[in-house]
């Protein structure tokens, strides 16, 4: 496994780690709010590493990465985040697979830089608005009583809020030592940080629409945090989508079912590659004539 810092957007620096075949296909994997590059474990050491090039990322305010305050509103550093890696360790049209808020910083990087440098997108149980009754809507009333929590600055009812909020992501038991791994770096995430990502006011309808990359939507069968709608709502705003609703698994697919969930995404890619994905998508497209009100430089 290497370990990279890297300087993204606003001198913010990000910690990155790598591991797999270096000559292969780059899978870029963005972890969800709160959570940290160790999430993809399964996927880091599964066979993916066998023929892929696999990069985690810590989001700022997560992780290793720096925790600036008052650095999170803006979708322009979330994407000069996202594009720094991409170019600093020269991943050529990566697959991007955000789980959860990590759909947010693949939507950023698309609206500022476009799509043309990404070979695919992976939307694993992931959301696409914030800061609206639309957005509310898609998250499970369960998970909105936490929420409050979350942003406590006294540790014991920060703590005693996500143990039950983190649980929440799983239909399967977690064994003892990698849930208080899981709970451990969810807990250094400072509330001022969680309390930024969800005080963000985001609707990417716009950018959805504009996705001619292939699409992978997965999701989990029994999903406690994020509702299936979503998964409709995405698809009419990305027709060409494929869907994969995966059985037995939770909000975290990949931990719940790794195998399916790295067949599935290793399928995905595989078909990138051949460009059968593309053919498909070109198929279930409609035409798209881009909105002229908005400048093609600040859509991307």
């Amino acid at each position: 496994m290497k370990h990279h810092t890297i300087t993204g957007g606003g001198g913010v620096r990000l910690h990155v780690a790598e591991t797999g075949n270096a000559a292969g296909q780059s899978i870029l994997f963005i972890h969800g709010f709160s959570q940290c590059w160790l999430a993809w474990s399964k996927q880091l050491e599964s066979d993916l590493a066998h023929k892929y090039r696999l990069v985690a990322m810590d989001m700022r305010g997560h992780g290793a990465s720096d925790k600036p305050r008052d650095a999170y509103g803006d979708t322009k550093v979330w994407a000069d985040d996202v594009d720094a890696i991409i170019r600093e360790l020269e991943l050529e049209r990566p697959i991007l697979c955000g789980w959860s808020y990590g759909s947010f910083l693949m939507l950023d990087y698309v609206r500022h830089y476009g799509q043309e440098q990404i070979g695919g997108f992976h939307f694993v149980d992931g959301i696409s608005k914030l800061g609206s009754e639309s957005a509310i809507s898609v998250l499970a009333p369960e998970f909105l009583a936490f929420v409050p929590g979350l942003f406590a600055t006294d540790v014991e009812t920060r703590v005693s809020t996500l143990e039950p909020c983190l649980r929440m992501c799983f239909a399967t038991e977690v064994p003892a030592a990698e849930f208080y791994t899981m709970l451990g770096y969810n807990a250094l995430v400072p509330p001022f940080v969680r309390q930024a990502l969800f005080s963000r006011v985001v609707d990417n309808d716009d950018i959805l629409a504009t996705i001619r990359k292939p699409v992978l939507i997965t999701h989990g069968a029994l999903e406690a945090v994020v509702k299936r709608d979503v998964v409709e709502q995405h698809r009419a705003k990305m027709p060409h989508a494929q869907i994969d609703i995966i059985p037995n698994a939770g909000h975290a697919p990949f931990w719940d079912a790794p195998e399916h969930f790295n067949e599935r995404l290793a399928r995905f890619c595989a078909e990138v590659a051949t460009g059968e994905s593309t053919r498909v998508a070109e198929k279930r497209l409609p035409s798209y004539e881009p909105d002229r009100s908005v400048s093609l430089g600040e859509r991307g």
